[in-house]
Formats: C-alpha cells, structure tokens, sequence
C-alpha cells in the first residue's frame, strides 16, 4: 500500500502527524486552547442565524471536519473495495487518540470525541467513494472483459 502510493502516503503520515500535534499536546500548550476561538465564536454569536453555536457545537463541528480527511486518506490508500477497513482503521484511530489523552495533562477523553471523529472519518470514505466510483465502474468492467467465459457442455 505504501509503496503502490509514495505521494499519497506521505500526506497521509503529515496530516496524520497533525492531527497528533492538535489532538495529542497537553491542553495548556495546543493549538485549540487559543483565545482567538473563543473570541471569533463571540463575534459569531452576535449574528441572530448563529446564535446556535456554543463552544460545544463548535468543538463538535471541528471535530468532524479534522476527521473527514482522514476518512478519505485511508480509502485512497486502502482502495474503494476496502472502505470498510478505512473505517475500521478511522474508529481504531480514534479510539486509540481518545485512550491517549487519558494520560495527558489538561486533556479530557469525550465519548461524543469519539463519535465526532468516527462521523467525520465516514464522511470522508462516502466523499472518497463519490469521487473514485466513476474510476472503480471502469475497473470493474475492464476486469469483466478479461475473464473469459466457462466453457462445457451445454445440452
């Protein structure tokens, strides 16, 4: 897999590394602790359409966004056939993230963490699939053309 996509997969391993950097730094020193988010979701809030989105949804929200790369990364690697093991590799991911934090200063491993990221990781395999099943189609059919027809005795 990784050497079938060099390129692919050092993208991967960057966003992957990332995602790290965000999800996996005590909470005093990560990037989400900034001030700035909580005064653009002040700003925001002053809109009446947005007065909806508190911290929490926010948080929620940026969650399924950070994930939804991840989703399409492992269904390119894994290929369109194996979407189910992009899956299971995402909630692995998460999980294993989740589990992590326990043992890091400040952070605080959620359930709905866990159900944002998944969410956020099968958004990116359904884009993924989107994107690829006009590619997979032909595939499919160059590989129905090769397989010859079973020949016996036909009475």
């Amino acid at each position: 897999m990784l050497h079938r996509h060099p390129f692919l997969s050092l993208v991967t391993l960057a966003y992957l590394g990332f995602l790290g950097w965000v999800t996996l730094t005590p909470a005093s020193s990560a990037p989400t602790s900034s001030d700035l988010v909580t005064r653009v979701l002040a700003r925001l809030q002053r809109y009446d359409e947005l007065s909806w989105l508190t911290y929490d949804r926010a948080e929620f929200l940026a969650n399924i966004a950070l994930f939804v790369p991840v989703g399409l990364f492992l269904l390119l690697l894994f290929g369109s056939r194996w979407w189910w093991v992009a899956a299971v590799g995402a909630f692995a991911l998460t999980s294993a993230i989740e589990s992590l934090q326990h043992s890091i200063p400040g952070r605080v491993p959620d359930d709905r963490d866990l159900l944002a990221n998944t969410l956020g990781a099968l958004i990116g395999i359904v884009v993924g699939l989107i994107l690829t099943w006009p590619a997979s189609r032909r595939r499919a059919a160059a590989r129905r053309a090769r397989v010859p027809e079973p020949t016996g005795l036909h009475r």
